[in-house]
Parts: structure tokens; sequence; C-alpha cells
């Protein structure tokens, strides 16, 4: 299926993007990648009038170590993020998580900061983004804004972004020595989207659990991190603490997989991630 008409605008800033978003208003949307909207826009799901590339603005292609955090700039490709020794070395978990995004071409093209704005349910880098306690930049007419990605992510499709405003970096806190990571997904074979995505933080003391795929946006699974902070961690211990792990969570059905299966499988493969960033598998 075809999108329906559009007029296309290539911005040269971030400035002149916020610019145009203010005066074409709620019938503009932006583009980099463009894997998110583009398949919204052929389903009609999404028929903006205006699509404003931003694809040519300088200084959002970047990944930088700021010592306390590693800042990501928002055009930065998945692809990127599954090479650079800066993730490799200082935020692992991203370059798991990037190697899971659907195919080559998307891994070539897509952007971290597409994904954080377009706020799918389904896709997997909020589940490492909420575990790892990220925060999201933007830029808009009133100056630069930093929201922790738990408050940035509303609902599906949903975040605090304002309608004049573009998201420029997203940052991610360098975790302590010893931290070990693990993502563990069931995908959807066609789409490569998150049926039930899990990410795993295990730090000395602490444990943080993000999943995807399963609510209206990504959380973090706090009853189970605070039943394993600073116990001795095992397969049993692990097991206990993430049975259950969507209690008191509304968990969505569809086509691909029911409720009750899916809470069924995000218990195992909470278990799993855990278990692999604790050195147990």
């Amino acid at each position: 299926m075809y999108p329906n008409p559009f007029e296309y605008h290539r911005a040269g800033s971030v400035e002149e993007a916020i610019s145009l978003l203010q005066e074409l208003g709620e019938d503009a949307k932006l583009i980099a990648g463009g894997h998110s909207l583009l398949p919204t826009m052929k389903l009609r799901l999404a028929n903006p009038a205006h699509l404003i590339d931003i694809t040519g603005i300088a200084g959002l292609d970047h990944v930088t170590d700021k010592g306390d955090y590693i800042e990501i700039g928002a055009l930065t490709r998945h692809v990127t993020l599954l090479k650079d020794p800066i993730i490799a070395a200082k935020a692992p978990l991203l370059a798991l998580i990037a190697n899971e995004v659907g195919d080559r071409q998307i891994r070539a093209r897509g952007t971290i900061g597409g994904v954080v704005a377009h706020a799918d349910p389904a896709a997997d880098y909020p589940a490492g983004l909420v575990a790892l306690e990220a925060e999201v930049v933007t830029l808009g007419p009133g100056g630069e804004t930093v929201t922790p990605i738990d408050d940035f992510l509303i609902s599906i499709y949903t975040t605090t972004l304002g309608p004049d405003e573009v998201v420029t970096a997203v940052r991610v806190p360098v975790q302590p020595e010893g931290t070990g990571v693990a993502y563990e997904k069931l995908a959807n074979q066609a789409s490569g989207y998150a049926i039930i995505g899990v990410a795993a933080v295990v730090s000395p003391g602490a444990v943080k659990i993000g999943l995807t795929g399963l609510s209206d946006r990504a959380f973090r699974a706090r009853e189970a991190e605070m039943s394993l902070a600073g116990a001795t961690l095992d397969l049993a211990s692990i097991k206990a603490a993430t049975r259950g792990i969507t209690a008191g969570v509304e968990v969505y059905g569809d086509i691909h997989a029911s409720e009750a299966y899916r809470r069924r499988v995000a218990d195992g493969l909470a278990a799993r991630a855990v278990a692999k960033a604790a050195g147990l598998s």
C-alpha cells in the first residue's frame, strides 16, 4: 500500500527542524531512518502532510565518552552501536540489543533517536534503556531538556516530546566495574520486533531488569529487582524472583501471542537474562 501524498522538507540544522515543526504544526513529522514511520504511513495509520528529513544535520551522529555517561547522538545508527568500541567497552548492552534489531537493512539505516521518539512498545532498545536508567536529551524553542527514559516514555507511540521538539541524544550512565549484561528476546519472525524482550544489568549489589513487548511501554521489574538486590545470586533465587515478573502489569494479547503466553515466557526469559548477566549460564 502507498502512503497518502506528503510534502518533503530537508532541515540543515536542529534549529531549522524546530522552526519547520512550528510553522507546519501537527501535520508535520520528522524522519531519519524511516523504518518506524514509513510502514505506519503505508498502512495509513499515520498520515502526515509534511515530512521533515533530519538525516543531513551535522553533529547528531556520534558516540562520545563523557566520563560518567556515554552520549549517543540521535542519528547514530544501529550498526554503529553494534561496532563502536566505546559502546563495547562501557555500554555493551546496547551492542547486544543492536544485534537483535530487525535485519541488516534496518540496522544500517535505523537510528536510536528514531526508536526512542517513536516509542513503539515492541521496540528492543527501550528494555535496555530503562534498565540502564538512560536519559533522553531534547531541544525545543525553550532550550534543552534532559528527561529520564522512564518519564519520557508514556504509552504506545506517546512520549513527553513536544510537537516542536527534537530528540538530539541519549545518555547512558557508565556502569560500575564488574557489571554483567544480557538481552533475551522472543522475536516476531516476520518483523523482528520483540514479542517479549528482557534486558538485565547485574552489578555488585544490584540487579536491574527492563522488559519490552508486553505492555504499552517498556518498564522495570522493580519487585524482582528488590528481591535480588544484595542477594547471592544462583539459579534458584533468580527463578524465584522472576516468577510472575509481570504481576500487576497490564499485559496485552494479540495475534502473535496471548496475554497468558506472554506472561509465562517473560518469566523464563527474565530468569535466563539475569542468570546470563550474572555469569551463571
